[in-house]
């Protein structure tokens, strides 16, 4: 429809020029030729003037254009970002410039509310106030406030902005001229900074600044200075220098040794104090100060030469630490070296006087084992001798009375065993030799040694069963001997045709627990707390248990030295469970070579063979009549005896023995000398050596066999121990193992 309209507005347009044409036609056609040339000299004289007009137009408008351009690359890569927006806050007009500050697109802005890109409340607010002013008021208004970009990056703006009235001339509009003033911020925020650190040094009660014009005038004197020294700063400011507060006597002995160093006599002076820093070298040192009131203090001072552009020396910055505190530090910390090192003289007599107290333990422990063990060796050896007698057989009653010398004696052993074993730990020479070890190979061991000790009281016992193999890490000796202390009380202080259970789980942190519960009478609160406590049987003095009341501490404390631990749970009238926890091991690999493979005991030497001899070297007339019954029972076994180490060795090569039982303690050289003599003769380096002694520390036995004997058999002998240990050296005299040639 508004195309047809303009064509036909055209089409009326045309009919009326053609009308107009003819009219001026006629009108031509009546005029006289003179009339015409003048018609046509104006009509040409109009034709140039238009021509001309034309032309000025064309110009114009090009320029117009040409100023146009120039404007929009002003406006639009102006340095500064323009913005144009309506009273209600919604842009509508925005350079380039701007556009980049707010990090989007131009065409994104249009008609967007310019508060989304306000950062915070508080600016919305200066801004909101900022329009306010700007349309009420004329001229500039100038405000401050955090902007952000599209991608929340925040940055501080200026803005300036005026009103103008929109085309409708109802409606307002806001330019707004914006600039990125971060920079300058930021610039404003390090001088305040600056400003306030500057502040507080030069008011920091703390240390003391000092500065100095070139001659060394006190120029500037802060709060600390006046703290230190007792002066006000207008006491000093352009009347004196800071040598006037040092002590004259170490300003004298700086400049003689300054002097010494450069070759160059030194003014004892301010000279003296800021020489170095005079010559470019920043200097730190010690001297006194002394206060108005004439007391003195130590001070540590740095002086620093202050320069101008042209790096000529304007000034001198002094400032000065009290180093009281520090110095009496230092002389605490030196009376405290003096003293360490006085202890530490003391401790080292102590541990020597410790260390020859603990060897002089360890032979009277060694020496007392020795002592208490000879005689019983003789007790229990006669009496397992008749007890297994047959020619002839002890009656009933000496049966019974035999019964009870063995109980005695085996009980005494065990006293003995228990508070060596409770000496050495206490003393701290008790060595373990923790390795894997299978719980599986111990249960059967320690039920093995207990089964007979429970079947006496009718006490039935359960044992796990090791689906899997399981390994702790502990001493394979010093488990075994904990569990059997475990399950020896179990077996005392339960009840008749009781049970005891032993049960294994894994714990906590790594750990294997293992578990002895018994149907005894159960312990109260307060018994369990005394538990673990050295000769104490909890009231059980007076009952038919025979004990030492250091079998529960002997075992804590070496649960605890193979890194475990130990405790109980008990209950009145049902029992109790003692338990203790190891920590689990892998299964060791081992190659079949490497595993010592024992030769199996034997109770006597099969066959019909030829007698052998045995010497053996024993001062002990009980200990030797012991043996010498025992070997009476060998038809195939002669032997013979010595009472010294030197009569042995001698019996040794005029007889050949098969093998040698050699006792420690001889009473002319000891049976570690005399088995050194007979390993160094060819003659007799072959003969198995067993040693046969009361010495049964573990030390002594692990020296016995570095020494080289063949075996260690510690007294009181057991029969069957000593049967079996003998049958090995035989059949290991019989192979000529080791035997010269």
């Amino acid at each position: 429809m508004k195309k047809q309209t303009l064509s036909d507005d055209i089409s009326a347009l045309r009919i009326k020029a053609e009308k107009k044409l003819k009219d001026q036609m006629e009108r031509l056609q009546k005029l006289s030729s003179g009339d015409m040339r003048d018609l046509v000299h104006e009509l040409g004289t109009h034709q140039i003037e238009l021509e001309i007009q034309n032309e000025e137009l064309r110009r114009a408008q090009e320029e117009l254009e040409a100023s146009r351009s120039r404007y929009s690359e002003l406006y639009d890569y102006a340095p500064v970002g323009y913005f144009t927006f309506d009273t209600h806050g919604l842009l509508q007009e925005v350079n380039l410039t701007g556009a980049q500050l707010l990090g989007t697109e131009r065409g994104w802005l249009l008609t967007k509310p310019f508060v989304r890109f306000i950062a915070e409340a508080g600016d919305r607010d200066i801004f909101t106030k900022h329009c306010e002013e700007v349309l009420q008021k004329e001229g500039k208004h100038v405000c401050e406030i955090r902007l952000k970009k599209k991608d929340g990056t925040l940055f501080y703006a200026k803005l300036q902005s005026i009103a103008k009235e929109n085309t409708d001339g109802k409606s307002g509009l806001i330019h707004t001229a914006i600039l990125d003033i971060t920079d300058r911020k930021e610039a404003e925020a390090a001088l305040l900074k600056a400003g306030a650190l500057q502040t507080a040094i030069f008011n920091s009660a703390n240390f003391s600044s000092i500065a100095t014009d070139a001659k060394g005038v006190i120029q500037i004197f802060n709060v600390g200075a006046e703290r230190m020294l007792g002066y006000a700063a207008a006491d000093v400011m352009n009347k004196i220098t800071p040598a006037d507060f040092a002590d004259p006597r170490e300003l004298i002995d700086r400049a003689k040794a300054l002097s010494v160093e450069v070759g160059t006599p030194i003014t004892p002076g301010f000279e003296a104090l800021v020489f170095k820093a005079s010559r470019g070298i920043e200097d730190i040192y010690e001297l006194t100060y002394i206060r108005k009131d004439g007391s003195r203090f130590p001070a540590v001072v740095s002086v620093t030469a202050l320069r101008d552009a042209k790096d000529a020396i304007i000034g001198y910055l002094l400032i000065g630490t009290d180093n009281t505190a520090r110095r009496q530090i230092e002389e605490e910390r030196l009376k405290l070296d003096t003293m360490l090192k006085e202890k530490n003289v003391e401790l080292q007599r102590a541990k020597v006087v410790a260390e020859k107290a603990n060897l002089s333990k360890s032979d009277f422990l060694s020496s007392m084992s020795h002592e208490l063990r000879s005689p019983l060796n003789s007790i229990l050896g006669f009496a397992q001798l008749m007890d297994e007698s047959n020619a002839p057989a002890p009656t009933p009653g000496q049966k019974e009375s035999i019964g009870q010398i063995l109980r005695a004696g085996w009980h005494l052993l065990e006293l003995i065993n228990e508070v060596l074993d409770l000496a050495k730990i206490e003393s701290g020479k008790l060595s373990l030799s923790p390795e894997p070890v299978s719980l599986a190979e111990v249960m059967v061991e320690c039920r093995g040694m207990i089964e007979g000790q429970a079947q006496k009281r009718g006490i039935h016992m359960i044992f796990p069963q090791f689906s899997i193999p399981c390994f702790v890490r502990a001493d394979r000796t010093r488990l075994t001997q904990v569990l059997i202390n475990l399950l020896s009380n179990a077996i005392k202080y339960n009840r008749e045709q009781g049970t005891v259970e032993v049960t294994y789980a894994a714990s906590a942190r790594g750990r294997i627990r293992i578990s002895i519960r018994d149907t005894g009478v159960g312990l109260t609160p307060e018994k369990v707390a005394q538990l673990f406590q050295s000769f104490n049987r909890l009231g059980q003095e007076a009952g038919g248990e025979e004990g030492t009341g250091i079998g529960l501490v002997v075992a804590k404390k070496l649960t605890e030295l193979m890194g475990g631990v130990i405790g109980v749970e008990s209950t009145v009238g049902v029992g109790s469970v003692f338990w203790f926890e190891l920590m689990i091991a892998a299964e060791p690999q081992l190659a079949a070579s490497s595993v010592e493979r024992e030769t199996p005991a034997r109770s006597q030497v099969p066959g019909k063979v030829r007698v052998r001899t045995v010497l053996y070297v024993e001062d002990n007339p009980a200990n030797m009549k012991l043996v010498e019954q025992i070997i009476a029972r060998r038809p195939d076994l002669r032997l013979l005896s010595a009472v010294t180490g030197t009569v042995g060795i001698e019996l040794a090569h005029a007889n050949q023995p098969d093998v040698i039982l050699m006792d420690i303690n001889l009473p002319d050289i000891s049976g570690i000398d005399a088995l050194r003599l007979l390993r160094k003769d060819p003659a007799t380096a072959h003969i198995p050596i067993v040693a046969v002694s009361a010495n049964a520390m573990p030390h002594d036995v692990e020296k016995g066999l570095q020494e080289g004997f063949f075996r260690y058999i510690t007294k009181p002998i057991k029969v069957s121990e000593f049967m079996d240990t003998l049958n090995t050296a035989l059949e290991f005299a019989e192979k000529g193992v080791g035997r010269s040639t």
